[in-house]
C-alpha cells in the first residue's frame, strides 16, 4: 500500500486526494481516470456501447486493467469500434489480429467481435438504435446502488441475466451474465459507486 494511505470499507483511500472505489495508488493513474470519467456514467452513443461490449467480452477470464491498458490497440485493431466496419472484417484480417501483441490473441474472442457486430447491426435495425434496445432493460434509467463494500456488489443481477439471455438468443457470444453486468456498470446502466466514493456525491 502506498505511503500516506490506508484502507477502509474494502477500497483504497489516499490522503489529500479523492476517495475512489478503485484506481488509487502509484501506477494506477489510467485506472483512476477511467473510474472518475467513465465507470457508471450513462452512455447513449451506439459506437461507444459497441466498444465497451467488445472490450468486456475480451476481458473474460482476465482483469479489466489488462484490457484497459490495451484499449488504444483494440481501437486500432477494430476500426475504432465502428460496428459496420467490424462486421465486414475478413477472416484474413481477423487471423492477422492473432499476431497482434497489442491485444489479447484469443481466436474465439477475436472472431466474436465480428459475429457480435453483425448481431449489433441487426439490433439497430430492429430498435432504431442499440441504445434504445439496451436501455430498455433498465427502463431507461440507471439502477443506482450505494453499497459500503466492494464485496457487496453482485457479479450479476436479474437485469443482466435478462440482457445476457436475449443477446445470446440473437447470436452474440462472450455475453454471459457476469460479462454483461460488468458492461452495464461500464456504460452507466448501473451505478455501483460505493457510498464513500467521491463519485457518489455528484
Amino acid at each position: 500500500m502506498a505511503e500516506g494511505s490506508n484502507e477502509r470499507n474494502g477500497f483504497l483511500i489516499m490522503k489529500n486526494t479523492k476517495t475512489r472505489c478503485f484506481g488509487s495508488g502509484p501506477g494506477k493513474e489510467f485506472y483512476a481516470e477511467y473510474h472518475d470519467k467513465e465507470w457508471g456514467v450513462p452512455v447513449h452513443k451506439d459506437q461507444q456501447l459497441f466498444e465497451m461490449l467488445i472490450l468486456e467480452g475480451a476481458q473474460a477470464g482476465l482483469s479489466w486493467e489488462t484490457i484497459l491498458k490495451r484499449r488504444e490497440e483494440y481501437r486500432k485493431a477494430f476500426h475504432r469500434f465502428d460496428p459496420v466496419k467490424v462486421a465486414k472484417m475478413t477472416d484474413k484480417e481477423l487471423n492477422g489480429l492473432l499476431q497482434n501483441e497489442g491485444i489479447i490473441r484469443n481466436r474465439l474472442k477475436v472472431y466474436a467481435a465480428r459475429r457480435n457486430a453483425l448481431v449489433f447491426l441487426e439490433i439497430q435495425k430492429e430498435f432504431g438504435s442499440f441504445d434504445q434496445y439496451v436501455w430498455s432493460f433498465v427502463h431507461g434509467k440507471p439502477i443506482v446502488k450505494r453499497r459500503r463494500h466492494l464485496k457487496d456488489i453482485p457479479c450479476s443481477t436479474p437485469e443482466s441475466d435478462a440482457l445476457s439471455k436475449d443477446l445470446k438468443k440473437r447470436g452474440m457470444t462472450f455475453v454471459g451474465s457476469k460479462i454483461i453486468y460488468a458492461f452495464m456498470q461500464a456504460v452507466g446502466l448501473v451505478d455501483d459507486h460505493l457510498i464513500d466514493c467521491w463519485r457518489s456525491e455528484r
